[in-house]
């Protein structure tokens, strides 16, 4: 990835960071991702609450149909990661 999309992140969470409202995330993100791209995302974070939980790897699948590989990632961002433990 090109140095020049890395540095764009601080852009893309700084206008998140301002979403204050269910509904202005919704729109906003709505804009901006396909239907695709809120699917895949819905579908990790359902991923991480049910690993949460203590949902085996196979309920998991099952319940979510996320591959074998993104809910390895999930896995390994719920277990080492910030993200996941400070908002599910």
């Amino acid at each position: 990835m090109s140095g020049d999309i890395k540095n764009s992140y601080g852009e893309l969470f700084e206008v998140i960071s301002k979403l204050s409202t269910k509904e202005d995330c919704e729109l906003f993100f709505r804009d901006l991702c396909t239907l695709k791209e809120l699917d895949a995302m819905t579908q990790r974070i359902k991923a991480a609450k049910l690993l949460l939980d203590g949902e085996t790897y196979e309920k998991i699948i099952s319940k979510t149909e996320i591959s074998s590989a993104t809910l390895s990632r999930v896995s390994r961002c719920v277990k080492y990661g910030e993200g996941y433990k400070n908002f599910l």
